[in-house]
């Protein structure tokens, strides 16, 4: 297996955390689990490999291009044949750029996009394939975006509102008074409420927990601090609050997370 990634241009770091490229050699079947990250993601697969998702527990076949929403609880996954995958990841507010819909539709879901964006995004995963090499593949997708970014120019005061508020969210771990962050920009609880909602699929709560939660998986990957510790810079009241909300986004506790991290969840530590 093999995970690059790839900054996004000047224009575009507004809204796009990073570019990637997965490919995978092997033919071997493998099934793995996908951790909320607080981010929506947009993926091209360009190889004859398969992607499985589970929906009601029952695995279902993913689209050649895959939508994904927030997740907010473990995702299994399941994959077989070999991989040459594109990826886009937005930043958690960022993907309201893209889409029209309210972003909670999507959650805990992967969606075909054609649904969503239409035509334009079939004829981009076709340009995909026809193109080899990296840099072009990217190109195409940034030109693409650029366009969309363009034409949704209205929406740029309220979701720009959301991604200040979200940063004054995640610069203080512990922020949980939701009237504090709020007065700080100038709208009432009720809004901030809704505003965030609206734009990410997230409350700003789970927000809160989720980039605590993705905090402590870099952490726990070096290895070299104890669980309370780590509990501490996290912002978590004590360790019993770190280790149940690291199970409930894992299905497995801190401790145990070293020793039973898979392929695809150590490449994305990287």
């Amino acid at each position: 297996m093999d995970f690059q990634q790839f900054l996004p241009s000047e224009r575009l770091k507004p809204y796009i955390r990073h570019y990637y490229l997965f490919e995978s050699d092997s033919d071997a079947a493998f099934t793995d689990t996908v951790f909320p990250s607080g981010d929506m993601e947009m993926i091209f697969n360009l190889g004859d490999g398969i992607w499985e998702t589970t929906v009601n527990n029952q695995f279902h076949q993913t689209p050649p291009v895959e939508l994904w929403g927030q997740i907010t609880t473990p995702l299994s996954i399941r994959s077989r044949g070999k991989h040459t995958m594109l990826g886009i990841k937005f930043l958690t507010h960022s993907a309201a750029y893209f889409l029209d819909e309210e972003m909670g539709i999507f959650n805990n879901h992967v969606y075909d996009p054609y649904e969503v964006i239409g035509a334009p995004i079939k004829e981009l995963h076709m340009r995909l394939l026809e193109t080899k090499e990296i840099g072009s593949r990217i190109k195409l997708m940034e030109s693409f975006l650029l366009k969309i970014l363009i034409s949704n120019e209205r929406k740029r005061f309220k979701i720009d509102k959301v991604g200040n508020i979200l940063t004054t969210i995640k610069v203080n771990a512990t922020e949980n008074n939701l009237r504090l962050v709020a007065s700080k920009h100038n709208v009432t609880p009720r809004y901030l409420h809704k505003l965030i909602n609206q734009h990410t699929g997230l409350s700003p709560k789970s927000y809160n927990k989720i980039s605590r939660f993705q905090l402590s998986l870099k952490l726990l990957s070096r290895n070299d601090q104890a669980l309370t510790a780590i509990a501490y810079h996290c912002g978590y009241f004590d360790q019993s609050h770190f280790i149940r909300d690291f199970k409930s986004f894992t299905g497995v506790i801190p401790s145990s997370y070293l020793d039973t991290i898979t392929p695809v969840n150590k490449l994305l530590l990287q």
